[in-house]
């Protein structure tokens, strides 16, 4: 568990399209990373808000992922000086499997999983 970031780390967590980080990673990105309620992606503080869900709590295709996936991708080669560190994202309320494996195969080199 991460308790403390550097100035340059971003602490990547799956969330929903609400913006409503009520337990778990996002819980976590809330009250310690800047994750601001109501932001369910992107940057927000020292925080990227992954959607695994939609507004209605209900899991995302592949291919939305797959979309918010080169999203993350295309912001970590934006921010070259930034190190994102990827939270399992998907593998709680979510509860996707394999397939969030899968989507994350090819890693920029600035995106570490944790």
């Amino acid at each position: 568990m991460i308790t403390k970031l550097k100035e340059n780390e971003i602490f990547v967590f799956g969330s929903n399209l609400k913006g409503e980080h009520l337990g778990g990673a996002a819980r976590q990105a809330y009250e310690d990373f800047g994750a601001e309620w109501g932001i369910g992606r992107g940057l927000t503080g020292q925080s990227y808000a992954f959607p695994t869900l939609d507004e209605n709590m209900q899991r995302l295709s592949i291919t939305k992922l797959e979309a918010e996936r080169d999203r993350l991708y295309e912001c970590a080669k934006n921010n070259q000086y930034k190190i994102f560190l990827l939270t399992r994202v998907g593998r709680g309320i979510a509860g996707y499997g394999e397939e969030i494996t899968e989507l994350f195969k090819n890693l920029p080199s600035n995106i570490k999983q944790i």
